[in-house]
């Protein structure tokens, strides 16, 4: 009798993890709620449908983006195989038509013979293994359920998400490190002068914001408002809130700054700055126009840009196990974007994951992890090591991996060099830990037969 496993959400790391399942011999239960229960952002009942963009971003393995591709392919990912036969010419991208690939996946799954779809609206924890993956639009209450089960700090209902800068690219003839009245020296400063403080209020103000849809808007909370926001509020409101200059001595010039912008630490290797208190609204374009206006990121590299929107995600570090299993339940795994994964492909490859720890987890194995040198590696250490305090979602960058050892100035050879060693490590960790590559034609692959 084979095993029945359950996948909640048909969304993309529902659909790689359900793929995954059946093609190593598990019946799997998948259960979607659309149309019984359709949400804001949804337009079709298909399975895997794009509701933001048709892009997967860069094909580039020199790109962290590209490399996280070239894993999932490592892993034979359903969601890139879609994609190959339905892509739109987009550059150096992976573009697809929409409409077309979500058709791909909903016929590439339904068509399994281990996969049996349900059309319902899941509101309890299942009792049996399963995987969890409803997205950031999973139902008020089912939301419950989950809140219940991690407690009630462990469900966010908002993104409130500053820019996050790559310390390579700071200009520290203008920086300067310390915190305020030398409590620690954890912080990253750019001073600057009144006039530059003026000057970047009026671009504040007089940038486009981005209004979102309908189903994104959220009321803000008085403790983490846009920085928009603040800025509307009076001159010199930012002055006296994250941008205060109170207890900092720039050491450039013996003085007090009249304004600060403080980066804090995001990452162990102190690669990864934040903005602080930098939450905002503002386009991208207008972000890269303004936020180069701080003294010391006029030529920064932007790993994430700011925001807030709806969202539903679950506060790894302080809820889930190192592998996203809830903490009394081994054998419920969350993936995806609830589990503070940003990007499509971040999602897919958070679905394949979980599926393949929930394998080892029915037959008694430990759960694996990639290496930090990867990736994906690298994602998943940010969602299990990041503040539980402050824990945000992340998107692929090469700020979440292992430096390298030597130092290499030409910005375009160290992503080369870190795309290789990730390669080469990721391609080791699947062999080592006898990963099973599963093709697009319902087979498994012999790992040694993939390289």
């Amino acid at each position: 009798m084979r095993t029945k496993v359950k996948v909640v959400g048909g969304g993309l790391a529902g659909c790689e993890a359900a793929y995954r399942l059946a093609s190593l011999g598990y019946e799997v239960i998948l259960e979607e709620m659309r149309p019984v229960r359709s949400t804001e952002a949804h337009r079709t009942e298909n399975l895997g449908e794009l509701v933001c963009t048709n892009s997967f971003k860069s094909i580039d393995p020199s790109n962290a983006h590209g490399q996280l591709k070239r894993e999932m392919r490592l892993l034979g990912s359903l969601l890139l195989s879609c994609a190959d036969e339905t892509s739109v010419p987009a550059g150096s991208a992976l573009a697809v038509d929409r409409g077309l690939f979500s058709e791909k996946m909903t016929e590439s799954v339904v068509n399994h013979p281990l996969i049996h779809l349900r059309r319902k609206e899941v509101v309890e924890l299942p009792e049996s293994p399963a995987i969890i993956a409803t997205g950031p639009l999973t139902s008020d209450r089912f939301s419950q359920s989950i809140q219940e089960a991690v407690g009630e700090e462990g469900l966010s209902f908002y993104d409130a998400i500053a820019p996050i800068v790559h310390k390579d690219s700071l200009n520290f003839n203008v920086i300067f490190e310390g915190g305020r009245y030398e409590e620690t020296g954890d912080y990253l400063n750019c001073p600057m002068s009144e006039n530059q403080y003026e000057k970047f209020i009026k671009g504040l103000l007089e940038a486009d914001i981005h209004e979102g849809h309908d189903w994104d808007t959220v009321p803000y909370f008085e403790g983490c408002l846009p920085i928009e926001v603040m800025a509307s509020r009076g001159q010199e409101t930012l002055r006296f809130g994250p941008m205060k200059p109170v207890g900092l001595t720039d050491p450039h010039t013996g003085d007090r700054p009249y304004a600060v912008v403080q980066l804090r630490r995001e990452d162990r290797t102190g690669q990864m700055w934040n903005l602080v208190g930098f939450q905002t609204r503002l386009r991208l374009k207008e972000q890269e126009k303004i936020f180069r206006m701080i003294p010391g990121l006029e030529n920064c590299e932007f790993l994430r840009w700011g925001s807030i929107h709806r969202n539903t995600y679950l506060n790894f570090p302080a809820t889930l196990t190192d592998y996203g299993s809830l903490k009394v339940r081994k054998d419920v795994i969350f993936s995806g974007q609830m589990t503070g994964v940003e990007g499509y492909t971040e999602s897919a490859a958070s679905g394949i994951l979980a599926a393949v720890n929930l394998d080892r987890s029915i037959n008694g194995e430990k759960p694996v992890m990639p290496p930090g040198t990867t990736v994906l590696g690298g994602l998943c250490r940010y969602l299990r090591t990041g503040s539980s305090s402050r824990f945000q979602p992340m998107n692929s960058n090469w700020g979440l991996v292992d430096p390298l050892q030597v130092r290499i100035r030409n910005k375009k050879q160290k992503r080369q060099m870190l795309g290789e060693r990730a390669l080469g490590d990721f391609t080791s960790w699947i062999v080592a830990e006898d990963i099973s590559r599963i093709s697009a034609n319902n087979e498994t692959l012999e790992v040694a037969g993939v390289f």
